[in-house]
């Protein structure tokens, strides 16, 4: 049903942008750093829409490694930390075994 959706938002975005085209086929002059050009508007719109969406995915993608990392950096401290208290379980179940003839002969 979700792919449905996506489906028709995408070929409804796509008429949008087809329609927007059509309109918007007049040259503006566009300056740049180191000179001018005419360009038909709807291609400076549409550069500067994918430059805008290629910066956003790649800070997303730039977010996205560094939480991963950031998670297998947590898991490898949680797995230490794990150890540590196993062992130290492990100390205190061996210390009790220790105490408990002690223990028996203080209630005697």
């Amino acid at each position: 049903m979700k792919m449905q959706w996506s489906l028709i938002l995408s070929i409804l975005f796509a008429i949008i942008i087809a329609v927007f085209a059509i309109l918007n086929v007049e040259s503006v002059q566009v300056n740049y750093l180191f000179g001018k050009a005419h360009l038909p508007l709807i291609l400076v719109i549409l550069f500067t829409a994918l430059l805008g969406a290629a910066i956003s995915g790649f800070m997303a993608m730039f977010r996205s490694i560094r939480s991963n990392r950031q998670i297998n950096e947590l898991k490898k401290e949680m797995t230490a930390k794990e150890i540590t208290i196993a062992t130290q379980q492990n100390e205190i179940a061996a210390l009790q075994h220790l105490a408990e003839p002690i223990i028996k002969d203080e209630k005697l």
